[in-house]
């Protein structure tokens, strides 16, 4: 063999040479990993709460029904009820509509207005359409009663929903009287909410001499 056939040898040789280390060059390059900024792994911890610091804020508790309806703008909610009208005739007489007639719904049999196909949900929700019971339906639908056909999103703003429960009440030949409001906790509770306290005022200082008898009766 020649020395022209060696050096055509070698130089194969050391061109697939070459060629090998530039791919694992640009391979090195093309799937290099980045360095974390902090050497180590990340473990999460959970935060318990230390005694005496604040929990996180809880949301605000809705208000019932009734005290809602105490301030309820019949008006408002008339103007807030037209949304439903794209499903629901709100006039006496006037039928149902993809949704059934909403005419003196207040105090009606739940799926009960004649000529209306129901689904079955709704049928086995059963009852009146009391205030109680309109409140978490207008809330939203789906979630008061799993598998209605009802598409209504729901009114989340609990004064606006208050304010079509009573424009709907009024809707009728016969309005419902609205519930009374919670009131207070009476004053005459207070001194027995004292004595469990401890904040009992002092007691008078004895009279001389025994106590009068109580007159008879």
């Amino acid at each position: 063999m020649d020395s022209f056939e060696i050096n055509k040898i070698l130089g194969a040789l050391l061109g697939t040479c070459l060629v090998l280390l530039a791919v694992h060059i640009a391979s090195g390059a093309i799937f290099a990993q980045q360095a974390p900024a902090k050497p180590g792994y990340v473990i999460e911890v959970k935060q318990e709460q230390q005694p005496g610091q604040p929990g996180p804020a809880a949301a605000p508790a809705e208000q019932p029904i009734e005290n809602l309806l105490a301030s309820a703008s019949i008006e408002r909610g008339q103007q807030a009820a037209k949304q439903c009208e794209l499903c629901h005739n709100l006039g006496k007489g006037q039928g149902n509509k993809i949704g059934p007639d909403l005419y003196g719904v207040v105090g009606r049999k739940v799926a009960s207005e004649p000529g209306f196909d129901y689904s079955a949900a709704l049928k086995a929700k059963g009852g009146t359409w009391t205030f109680d019971a309109l409140n978490p339906w207008l809330t939203n639908p789906r979630a008061d009663v799993p598998g209605t056909l009802m598409t209504f999103a729901g009114i989340s703003n609990e004064h606006q929903r208050a304010e079509v429960i009573a424009y709907l009440n009024s809707n009728s030949d016969n309005p419902l009287p609205l519930p009374k409001a919670a009131q207070n906790q009476p004053e005459q509770n207070q001194p027995a909410a004292n004595q469990a306290a401890g904040n009992n005022p002092p007691a008078p200082p004895a009279a001389n001499g025994p106590a009068p008898a109580a007159p008879a009766k």
